[in-house]
């Protein structure tokens, strides 16, 4: 273990910087004796700094000090024909393919977008960050702009801001809003908020209504919006003071 004269910090906080888990589940692992450090079955408790091995599961994971660490954000406008998994057995281009590389260092996405949905994405080098900001009680509205055909009057807009029962459980609409178009075109667009990342919620909530998506795109996470001049497969690093709005707009939810 360290030296007292080490600065420290806790193992599990350590755990979910690395983006492979968030610190409650680190804690578990810790107590399922699943981590190891410099060789040793860790307890609850535990502080390490940089100069410690540790192991989750018999695999090392990297360790930087809390003063040497350099938090960033990128925001990056995907494009269809992208998966948003680091890794596709079929060969198809995923977002990371596009990312600019760090050095000892990982991408984490800060949840995700559909194949065919385009817009924005968030990723990080911190995996602390990343799992407060997708976790439900973090609260933050997602804004997509949707374009869907179909026959839409007011009852199924209200059904939509209501709640309507999913495979997954009920789901709605926080706030919808004509986009532009002409009322009585078939093909209208809309502006919608969700509170949560669920798998592909935004269409099936129109799909539950038979109506048919023919584009998506995510406009906005919480405070952060797409930058008006980013091009798609293009990628931006957000300011030190909107990396704080993202923060402040989850703790000021939970």
């Amino acid at each position: 273990m360290s030296t007292p004269e080490q600065p420290t910090e806790k193992l599990q906080k350590v755990i979910a910087r690395n983006g492979i888990t968030s610190r409650r589940d680190a804690e578990r692992w810790i107590i399922a004796g699943r981590v190891k450090v410099n060789g040793q079955t860790a307890q609850i408790g535990a502080r390490v700094n940089e100069t410690d091995r540790i192991e989750v599961d018999g695999k090392r994971i990297r360790v930087a000090s809390q003063d040497k660490f350099k938090r960033r954000v990128i925001a990056y406008h995907k494009p269809e024909g992208q998966i948003s998994s680091r890794n596709d057995p079929e060969g198809r281009r995923t977002v990371f393919d596009n990312l600019p590389r760090i050095k000892g260092e990982r991408w984490i996405s800060i949840g995700r977008l559909d194949y065919n949905t385009t817009g924005l994405m968030l990723f990080t080098n911190d995996g602390e960050l990343a799992n407060t900001l997708m976790h439900p009680s973090a609260g933050i509205d997602r804004e997509y702009m949707v374009r869907v055909m179909g026959n839409i009057d007011n009852e199924m807009l209200e059904r939509l801001r209501k709640g309507v029962m999913l495979e997954d459980g009920l789901a709605k609409f926080t706030d919808i809003a004509e986009a532009r178009g002409e009322e009585d075109s078939i093909n209208r667009w809309f502006y919608v908020c969700v509170m949560e990342g669920r798998n592909r919620e935004v269409r099936r909530l129109w799909e539950s209504q038979e109506v048919v998506v023919s584009r998506l795109k995510r406009v906005r996470f919480g405070p952060i919006f797409i930058p008006a001049k980013l091009r798609k497969g293009q990628w931006q690093e957000l300011t030190d003071r909107e990396v704080q709005d993202l923060e402040k707009s989850a703790e000021a939810s939970s």
